[in-house]
């Protein structure tokens, strides 16, 4: 009992050696170890701490899972099941008796040192889902089925990003050059397997709405070039086929969220596919508008009475939300959606009879139509100098936020955010923001405190504490834009030449402004910083944290940039 109790042990080192002692113990002497102690033993594949849970992975295989000679046998056709089903059956019941119904990952990470061949037969698996059950009894109840999707997705997710899942490690895996060649070729077996799989999964489970948001998940791990590479647009074909027949059928917000991803993924201008599947998303998106616009045109007549019938309400609530999903990812602008969804809420706010089911994905559509809409960015322009300072700053951060978000939509498939150009900020308004920051947050306001009562002192030094918490905030609202690569990286040489003398307000902001902009791009960021020198007439010593290095000289691409990279380290 003691040793079974020893993988709690809150040192980690020794709990990880308990667990490897005990599965030798168990290989060496099979009646050691009951089987409620190997129960219990089990259970350490879920824990947080990998190098614990991998030793557990590594018990629960040995003991459940392997086959003595090593026998397999792989699902091709109709041949008959083998031993890969059998441990796919097995470790398909350890996860449903474990009730950890949302840990597939944790569960698969931890086996993936040890059956990471196992774990990477997809053939199989999609096999075995695929079966429709006739003669042998091998068939997988609904419950079976579920985990084993659960299980692809987290195997296809680990082979194709080579880390472990969120919550278990402090930090990504650093891949070497060998993980990296399997990582690639992992990432191929992908995609070539599951291009021709996957529309008839979808197509089985098409009225699944948790097996088919799962389902629909596997797409971004692939290679979407191998697609025209390899001449496989027919099965392109039928998976946008598929997945329109989904958005069709489905209102759940995990499978419409799933599918306006997969669009997503798919619509990279970058890729060949890119014009197809585009007009399929258009064909899409018409059907979805004709089928609101007609609902819209059937509320105007009625309106009372549309109020209260359920069968409308429920139709208008599935329209709304399948384009919401939508809209989240793709710019729906063209469609004209604000218009819509803001007329809906216009009367809802005079007459207050509009059931929330049509308001909650109303409102969701009218806010994602405002991130898409360039209005607001000429609203929020216009207010930048409205003569109310409150309005100027509230206006700020907007655009700002704004910013932010829509220059970073495609950043994921996308460095330079391509498909949304049109919404980064032109040098006009790049500059507007900068003498923004300087006018509002650089300039010195005037002491006015002498003479005051001891109660309007007070007031004045809450009001000053107020407004430095404002200029803060507005600060670190424009360094994000720094930071993120929104604006010019030698916007912040302006911001820069105010460190030492605003060092106590604005310090840190400005400090990690720096080393996040040195992070991301160490070249720009030295240039950035030599220009703020120049402009400034002043030498490194100027800077009280770099006295220490008042011996380099700048001269770019006359100097090579490591006699910079001292400077670059402070």
């Amino acid at each position: 009992d003691r040793i079974v109790s020893m993988p709690l042990d809150k040192d980690h080192e020794v709990a990880v050696q308990a667990m490897k002692l005990l599965m030798l113990m168990s290989q060496n002497c099979e009646d050691v170890l009951s089987a409620e102690d190997c129960e219990t033993l089990y259970q350490f594949v879920y824990t947080t701490h990998r190098p614990l849970a991998v030793a557990a992975g590594e018990f629960l295989y040995k003991r459940l899972l392997s086959h003595e000679g090593g026998e397999e046998v792989l699902c091709k056709g109709e041949k008959k099941v083998g031993a890969r089903t059998d441990q796919l059956k097995r470790l398909i019941r350890f996860f449903l008796e474990s009730e950890l119904h949302k840990h597939v990952a944790y569960l698969v990470d931890s086996l993936w040192d040890w059956a990471g061949k196992f774990l990477k037969d997809w053939e199989c698996m999609t096999t075995l889902l695929l079966k429709d059950g006739e003669g042998d009894g091998k068939v997988l109840n609904d419950a079976q089925e579920s985990v084993l999707i659960e299980i692809i997705l987290a195997t296809v997710r680990e082979a194709a990003e080579g880390h472990p899942p969120v919550g278990r490690g402090a930090a990504k895996k650093i891949l070497t050059v060998k993980d990296k060649k399997i990582q690639s070729e992992d990432c191929t077996k992908i995609t070539e397997h599951f291009i021709m799989v996957l529309p008839q999964l979808l197509a089985k489970y098409s009225t699944d709405a948790q097996k088919v948001a799962n389902l629909l998940q596997i797409p971004q791990y692939y290679d979407l070039d191998v697609y025209s590479t390899e001449h496989l647009e027919k099965h392109l074909d039928a998976l946008l086929s598929e997945v329109k027949g989904i958005v069709a059928k489905h209102s759940d917000l995990s499978v419409l969220e799933a599918s306006s991803r997969t669009y997503y993924i798919l619509c990279s201008e970058k890729i060949a596919i890119y014009s197809k599947v585009d007009c399929a998303r258009t064909q899409l998106i018409d059907e979805l508008m004709g089928q609101l616009n007609q609902l819209l045109d059937g509320f105007w007549q009625k309106e009372e009475g549309f109020c209260t019938d359920a069968g409308e309400i429920s139709r208008m609530h599935s329209a709304l939300r399948r384009i919401a999903a939508f809209h989240n990812a793709h710019d729906l602008t063209k469609w004209n959606l604000y218009d819509k969804t803001l007329k809906l809420l216009q009367f809802e706010m005079e007459h207050g009879s509009l059931s929330v089911l049509v308001i909650l994905p109303a409102l969701q559509c009218t806010y994602f139509s405002l991130l898409f809409f360039s209005i607001l960015r000429y609203i929020c322009m216009c207010f930048l100098h409205h003569k109310e300072k409150d309005v100027r700053e509230k206006a700020f951060m907007i655009l700002c936020d704004w910013l932010l978000i829509l220059s970073h939509q495609d950043s994921n498939n996308n460095e330079e955010a391509g498909g949304f150009l049109d919404y980064l900020p032109s040098t006009s308004l790049q500059e507007k923001l900068l003498f923004f920051i300087q006018e509002h947050v650089f300039v010195e306001e005037e002491e006015g405190s002498k003479g005051l009562t001891e109660e309007e002192e007070r007031k004045d030094e809450s009001c000053k504490v107020d407004n430095l918490h404002k200029k803060r905030s507005l600060l670190a609202a424009y360094c994000k834009l720094i930071v993120y690569n929104v604006v010019e990286m030698t916007a912040a040489a302006e911001i820069y030449k105010h460190y030492v003398k605003t060092y106590n307000d604005f310090g840190d902001i400005i400090k990690e402004t720096l080393s996040r902009t040195r992070h991301s791009n160490k070249i720009q960021s030295a240039k950035t910083l030599i220009l703020c020198l120049q402009q400034n007439n002043i030498c490194v010593c100027g800077w009280p944290a770099l006295s220490s290095r008042t011996s380099t000289i700048f001269s770019w691409k006359g100097v090579g940039l490591s006699s910079f990279e001292g400077f670059c380290s402070c």
